[in-house]
């Protein structure tokens, strides 16, 4: 597209690969440059406060709140080097044309460069949904300003989470643990995740029986001799199923009035109908249709990658991101269903190229979304351009992901224009007469597909693994009233009540979009976030909440009751919808929400709180963080209270002492110091990492308390009469007799560990003997292994058995032996990335000795958690080492210098020289400045 003649336009866009793809599609005279994402934000921690504000009291959270919440923007240190780029290109062209997403977080980077640059060029907003020649050439030619309020809403979000997140968290760390974090959004989803756990962990499994009957036609017609029938009633009352039984007590549901049937009633009843007629009584047929599921947006794709490829939230976005910038989808965050003329017009002509003219319904098909405040003007994630690409067109030009997941959003929208699935379904019930004269019903269902319609292009999954695909056909004889059929066989079945099903990250986010919580923009960081801070890890597919997401969310739901509630929160967002929409004052909303005025927008019910800030600190010295550190399990048979204690070192089970209260045990170490280790008013027993808390039945704490945990007896040292007891310790199991002790190996395990192998464990370290000149030579067990030793000289020894075996000759030889370190070769990197967009360096993914880290050569960075080797993108990986470049290299520990003699001096000089050096100590320590505490991630 060829520009004004003479005219120079700076496009600046978020990322390096989307700038690459539009300055193809722009002629000689733009210059496409990249921002790298948002360019400033609210300051980190107290070294990135300009100087001029640290004396600010409003300094510490980024936000004046006493003078219409103005807030404070730093650019990134990671960012100056491009910032001072686009300085001087701004300086170099006649127009800027900003050209960031289209949404809230796009137009406010918009905003942001603005205000950053300083140019002194008419600047221009260009906005389009996909990056296609035709696309970009008509954003060009229709600009349009930077919309304030969308810069707005996007800054009362920005600066509402700051507060939440500023304010709560270190409610946390005083009373729970250092360094946690607590969110506007990532506080409800954890509360979403540990309901079900409690669920879980309330659930009382129940059994039931009913009767598989496969019953034969005499004379087959059309459709298969045999089919499959359930008992369903007996004497006219139902026979019990699942949903008729109470999950926390496994009994049968009140006022039911069903049949619940055990084996043996089930077994018994198979026998009574042996060789008994059976008659169909019952045939109801009726037409089935099937209606296009919608097209995709952010959330229904995130859940159906996650359903069909096991993607996570966050590799489907970044897999779809990759996607958009290089031209092949539409934008990827979005809540519109809405599909474009164009589009509609390219669906159905390739639905007809492909499947024929039958496949296409008379009129386009119009879906109504059902995400509130949905931006309908938005359209919907599809294949880009006015004549789609077949996923076999692009094959080749695509990685393995890309191509998955173009696929799935190319069928989706083709279905999403065919006709309907259309066929028939049939509703049969049978009844036999046993010999006792009960009258057994049983029931069977057929389904037909006629015309499959759209079901050819596409089958939605389910979050259930065992259910029916749609697209499935169970076909049944033709069958009429009155018809005689026989039993082939009659088979009792049992069945078992199942505890609500985990939630994945794909039906946790379609639960938080029900609630209307999180916006598409959202939703995969809020997954990342949630298992970043260690409150939910995930099991394959399974999402798990920890203890430690326990204490949190118990903390809140007792004292900040209101910042956790789901209409709550989901009436922020609308809020935020209406600041978008210009029909609501982001200053009125942030006030009422942080100071309890009740003129503005916010909620009314922490308005009368007195706001936010008044919440969290009134409320401090009532929490008693004892009491939110301690999650109660049951009471044993022996009347004992079981709980789960939140320590410093991780969770643990204290089971109070006969006659004593396990409320009143020692307080496990929170943010305040109480002590792990005081008191003895009960035992303990390690929680074995990765057990999930639904796990931690009366029979595994049982267990737990027997095998390494609490104190068990072993017997009694016959060389001392001392008895010798297996305990549970911060670092792991050991066993104790009077004043000795000792680690188990790594070898043994605590519920096998016999007597002799614990007073072999109390006899280490072993004297082996005495060498010629003298010294003694010990076998032991020690950091890096088994060893042995004399005098200064250590040799390892290749097993832990060793200790106990091995003869001062062989000990000798050992030690007379050269020490030998061979250097190992270094290992090939795990991932060649490319080059660093910001400094040209190329980069690599490597093993280190604490996991997987990116480097440049010069700057190391580990991958967080939830991060692969494989996943990490080029731009991610960038990112996190220019903020390690931002920071410096670390400091260089200086060699310790050898003190000089010391000089003779009196006590009382020496006494006089310490009072003044505490003395000095103590000036200096009132003088020094507090040290910036964690930032908290809101």
């Amino acid at each position: 597209m060829p520009s004004n003649a003479g005219t120079t336009r700076l496009v600046i866009v978020e990322s390096p690969a989307k700038a690459k793809t539009i300055s193809g599609y722009l002629g000689p005279g733009y210059v496409v440059e990249a921002s790298f994402g948002h360019v400033r934000d609210l300051p980190r921690n107290a070294a990135d406060v300009p100087a001029k504000y640290k004396g600010e009291p409003w300094a510490r959270l980024g936000v004046d709140v006493d003078n219409g919440f103005h807030a404070l923007y730093v650019v990134s240190p990671d960012r100056k080097q491009q910032i001072s780029k686009l300085v001087k290109l701004a300086k170099e062209v006649d127009e800027i044309f900003l050209a960031t997403d289209e949404d809230r977080e796009g137009e406010a980077i918009a905003w942001h460069l603005v205000e950053t640059l300083k140019p002194k060029v008419p600047v221009k907003r260009m906005v389009f949904h996909e990056i296609t020649k035709p696309a970009i050439q008509a954003a060009v030619a229709n600009p349009r300003e930077i919309d304030r309020d969308l810069v707005d809403a996007q800054e009362a979000r920005r600066i509402l989470d700051r507060l939440y997140g500023y304010e709560v968290s270190p409610v946390l760390w005083k009373k729970v643990m250092p360094k946690l974090s607590a969110g506007r959004v990532q506080s409800v989803a954890t509360r979403i995740v540990v309901e079900r756990e409690r669920q879980r962990m309330a659930f009382r499994t129940a059994e039931y029986w009913d009767i598989l009957a496969t019953l034969a036609v005499a004379k087959p017609g059309e459709g298969p001799r045999t089919f499959n029938a359930t008992l369903v009633a007996l004497n006219g009352d139902r026979i019990a199923t699942g949903k008729d039984f109470e999950p926390t007590t496994g009994r049968v549901r009140a006022g039911a009035g069903v049949v619940h049937l055990d084996e043996g009633g089930a077994r018994g009843l198979a026998a009574r109908l042996a060789d008994r007629p059976f008659t169909v009584t019952r045939v109801e047929e009726k037409p089935y249709r099937r209606r296009p599921y919608a097209p995709f947006i952010t959330s229904t794709l995130q859940q159906e990658a996650a359903r069909k490829m096991r993607f996570s939230s966050q590799q489907t976005m970044r897999t779809a991101q990759r996607l958009y910038e290089n031209g092949y989808i539409t934008y990827m965050r979005t809540d519109s269903v809405n599909l474009s003329e164009t589009a509609i017009a390219a669906a159905r002509r390739q639905i007809v190229e492909l499947y024929g003219e039958r496949s296409v319904p008379p009129e386009p098909r119009r879906y109504t979304g059902k995400v509130k405040n949905a931006q309908e003007a938005h359209e919907a994630i599809r294949p880009a351009g006015d004549n789609f690409r077949t996923p076999g067109e692009v094959a080749k030009e695509l990685s393995a992901e890309e191509f998955k997941l173009y696929e799935l959003i190319w069928r989706r929208t083709i279905a999403s224009q065919m006709t309907d699935a259309v066929g028939s379904s049939v509703s049969v019930r049978i009844r036999a007469v046993s010999s006792a004269q009960e009258e057994a019903d049983f029931g069977a269902t057929g389904k037909t597909i006629t015309d499959p319609g759209f079901l050819r292009a596409y089958v939605e999954s389910s979050d259930d693994e065992n259910a029916e695909a749609e697209d499935a056909e169970r076909r049944l004889p033709t069958l009429v009233k009155d018809q005689p059929l026989t039993a082939d066989e009659l088979a009792a079945q049992g069945h078992h009540t199942q505890p609500p099903s985990r939630y994945t990250e794909a039906s946790l986010v379609k639960a938080l979009e029900e609630l209307g919580i999180g916006r598409p923009s959202t939703y995969a960081s809020i997954m990342q976030t949630i298992q970043d801070r260690g409150y939910v890890v995930k099991r394959g597919q399974a999402m798990i909440p920890s203890f430690l997401a326990f204490a949190v969310i118990g903390l809140m739901e007792r004292h900040y009751p209101r910042l956790i509630d789901y209409d709550f929160t989901a009436s922020m967002e609308n809020e935020l919808d209406e600041i978008a929409g210009g029909d609501h004052a982001a200053v009125d909303f942030l006030t009422s929400f942080y100071f309890g005025s009740t003129n503005g927008t916010g909620d009314q019910a922490i308005a009368h709180a007195g706001g936010l800030k008044k919440l969290v600190t009134e409320n401090l010295s009532e929490i008693d963080a004892r009491s939110v550190n301690s999650i109660p399990l049951f009471t044993d048979d022996e009347g004992r209270e079981v709980v789960v204690r939140v320590g410093r070192y991780g969770p643990y089970l204290q089971r109070a002492l006969p006659g004593a209260v396990s409320g009143s045990a020692p307080a496990p170490a929170s943010g305040e110091g109480e002590g792990e280790e005081g008191g003895s008013q009960g035992d303990r027993a390690p929680i074995p990492e990765g057990l999930a808390p639904d796990e931690l039945t009366p029979e595994k704490v049982h267990e737990l308390f027997l095998g390494g945990g609490g104190e068990r007896k072993l017997g009694d040292d016959p060389s001392t009469g001392e008895p010798i007891v297996l305990k549970s310790g911060r670092f792991g199991p050991y066993v104790a007799s009077g004043e000795r002790k000792s680690s188990l190996l790594r070898s043994q395990s605590p519920d096998s560990l016999t007597l002799e192998q614990a007073l072999q464990l109390l006899r280490l370290p072993r004297l082996i003997g005495v060498a010629p000149d003298g010294a003694e030579v010990v076998a032991n067990n020690g950091r890096y292994g088994p060893y042995v030793k004399r005098g200064d000289e250590f040799r390892s020894l290749d097993s832990e058995d060793k200790m106990f075996t091995v003869t001062l000759d062989e000990a000798l030889a050992l030690l007379a032996a050269p020490k030998t370190r061979q250097r190992r070769a270094a290992a090939p990197p795990l991932r060649e990335m490319g080059n660093d967009p910001l400094t040209e360096k190329p980069l690599v993914i490597k093993d280190g000795r604490f996991g997987p880290y990116v480097t440049d050569g010069e700057f190391n960075a580990s991958l967080r958690r939830g991060q692969t080797p494989e996943e990490l993108t080029l731009e991610q990986a960038s990112e996190m080492l220019a903020e390690k470049r931002a920071k410096g290299p670390a400091p260089k520990k200086k060699a310790a210098k050898k003190a000089a003699p010391a000089k003779k001096t009196t006590a009382k000089k020496t006494t006089a020289a310490k009072k003044t050096t505490a003395a000095k100590k103590t000036t200096a320590k009132k003088a020094a400045p507090k040290k910036a505490t964690s930032t908290p991630n809101e």
